[in-house]
């Protein structure tokens, strides 16, 4: 389906940390995380929680990333796969720095892709580790042919005015689709994904994120959003019309961050979801799975108080691997 070119060799201490996200990968869980009732036509994959930066964080000598490092522990950029059961297709979610070892990882898990070039590219925003992982598409890396990109109109300028990415087009490495937000995206009969804009630290493009609809269930991913009281939804409602429910927790609270101004990297925190969803009913708590995680939150240590103090209010914790039938 795409033309495929031999790709430069990459470098030494690239190539070592494709492998040491393989390895984490391959290591995370492989179940599905909501036990599904039912035979999945589509597949979600978790493919990475961790803040636009990864974990262990550059230059961070704090003890979160000191013991990362001790121990070899790393964590992949958020993204996320949806795999196509019934014609062998499969979407990424987020253009990643990870973008090597996560789309290599969907080949590995899922016997009917035989491609790790995926069918088509949703992008939520025009912050780093959310569409840099465009790069590996280009002429320098694997050379692809038209990969439909889906992006928000301002995202689409961006990309188009601006170089690199801007070669990636003119060369049609990918072809950008305007996905205006609230308009639906067919991708097959049963399978649709609706762009939902939200506010957000929009300095190059608009944010939005993403309601992926399949045969029987539904997901909402939203990994960047400010403060859920600046949304013009009702989280709650938006949770009620879903099964799934993937939703920002850079940080678990506001100790996290003591050397910034938090209100220049304003999110939701963990906390404050938690209590403003307090009264839900338990199975609507359920479908809350945190993601994107700062290497500040302890949610990245799935031992750690704040990890058990989450689940012990009736919520959950993305992890990497994790799948959920749609």
């Amino acid at each position: 389906m795409h033309r495929l070119q031999t790709s430069r060799t990459n470098g030494l201490i690239r190539g070592f940390l494709s492998i040491s996200i393989c390895l984490l990968l391959s290591c995370s869980p492989d179940s599905t995380s909501n036990q599904n009732s039912f035979t999945p036509n589509h597949t979600l994959i978790i493919l990475g929680t961790a803040q636009d930066a990864g974990y262990p964080h550059i230059g961070c000598v704090k003890a979160c990333c000191k013991k990362a490092r001790n121990t070899g522990h790393s964590e992949p950029v958020v993204s996320l796969a949806l795999v196509d059961e019934n014609d062998s297709t499969w979407y990424l979610f987020e253009a990643t720095p990870d973008i090597t070892a996560q789309c290599h990882y969907v080949v590995s898990k899922n016997r009917t892709i035989t491609t790790a070039i995926p069918n088509g590219v949703f992008l939520s925003h025009a912050h780093m580790g959310h569409y840099t992982g465009l790069m590996y598409f280009g002429r320098e890396a694997i050379n692809t042919h038209c990969i439909p990109t889906y992006t928000a109109p301002r995202l689409k300028g961006f990309l188009g005015t601006n170089g690199p990415w801007s070669q990636l087009i003119t060369l049609n490495n990918i072809e950008l689709i305007n996905s205006k937000p609230n308009n639906e995206i067919t991708l097959s009969n049963d399978l649709r994904v609706t762009p939902i804009q939200v506010p957000h630290r929009d300095e190059f493009s608009e944010t939005v994120g993403f309601k992926i609809a399949g045969t029987q269930k539904s997901a909402l991913f939203i990994p960047d959003i400010d403060k859920w009281s600046k949304w013009g939804k009702d989280i709650a409602q938006e949770i009620a019309g879903v099964d799934l429910a993937l939703l920002d927790a850079t940080f678990y609270d506001g100790n996290e961050i003591n050397n910034r101004d938090i209100s220049e990297i304003p999110h939701p925190f963990v906390i404050e979801t938690m209590d403003l969803l307090k009264d839900l009913p338990e199975s609507e708590k359920a479908k809350v799975h945190f993601i994107h995680f700062n290497h500040t939150n302890p949610l990245l240590d799935e031992n750690s108080v704040a990890s058990k103090t989450v689940k012990q209010r009736g919520f959950n914790i993305a992890r990497t691997g994790m799948k959920f039938g749609l």
